[in-house]
């Protein structure tokens, strides 16, 4: 094993660009400091990354303290979610839309070749800080690769046990998802149907709930009556 200490706490981007630069082999596993790996994960993984073809892929993630709380239960039924529903339909396809940070695997060479646009990413001018994981993926399908999700390749991961916490992680990840919608719209013409689907629905979706909530409570507050038809729009959405 060779252990980097940097300087100072440069952030993720950098401190993977640093540990990149320096690695060898074919293939790059990213893990997160709270994961831990099923013991066939690697051997899983890789037999995906044997096809040329493919540029990263990605294993199912659970949470490891899903016993903890309600909080804790309901993020392990929405890990379950995104990764069996959302990214095994994207895989139909060879393009899930971002190969998560807590177990993602990358192919060595084609990640030496993106480096510079990773590390150059601005946002409002500048440096970015957040997103690492979405941004990676879009790059490697701009670069013409695919990516793909292995099911049985298990991380366990730590997840917010409570709601504050929560809040900030998911609205890191939701400025992430607008943002880098941006950078997936031009790539949506050489992908499948189905996926321009998916990312119009992922970033509507949000704001039309949004704006239902909003409408419904302005319904109520002007003529204090309850707004059913609204109420039962986001119990369907729901």
């Amino acid at each position: 094993f060779t252990f980097i200490q940097l300087g100072h706490n440069v952030g993720k981007r950098k401190a993977q660009i640093a540990a990149i630069r320096l690695s060898s082999g074919a293939f790059v596993l990213s893990v997160d400091s709270d994961t831990t790996l099923a013991a066939d994960v690697i051997a899983k993984l890789t037999v995906t990354m044997r096809n040329s073809a493919v540029g990263a892929a990605m294993g199912q993630l659970t949470a490891s303290n899903r016993s903890d709380t309600w909080l804790t239960r309901l993020i392990d039924m929405e890990y379950w979610l995104a990764c069996n529903e959302e990214r095994a339909a994207q895989a139909r396809f060879g393009a899930v839309m971002c190969c998560c940070g807590p177990c993602a695997m990358y192919r060595r060479s084609s990640l030496l070749s993106l480096l510079d646009q990773y590390e150059t990413q601005l946002f409002r001018g500048k440096p970015s800080d957040f997103g690492e994981d979405r941004h990676l993926t879009i790059l490697m399908l701009k670069a013409g690769f695919r990516t793909e999700y292995v099911p049985d390749a298990i991380a366990a991961t730590v997840v917010p046990d409570r709601l504050g916490p929560y809040l900030r992680q998911q609205l890191r990840w939701a400025r992430s998802t607008f943002r880098d919608t941006l950078l997936a719209l031009r790539l949506l013409p050489s992908l499948d149907s189905y996926l321009t689907l998916d990312v119009v629905g992922q970033n509507l979706g949000p704001l039309l709930l949004a704006l239902a909530v909003i409408t419904g409570l302005a319904e109520l507050i002007a003529t204090g009556t309850v707004p059913w038809a609204t109420a039962m729009i986001i119990a369907t959405m729901t």
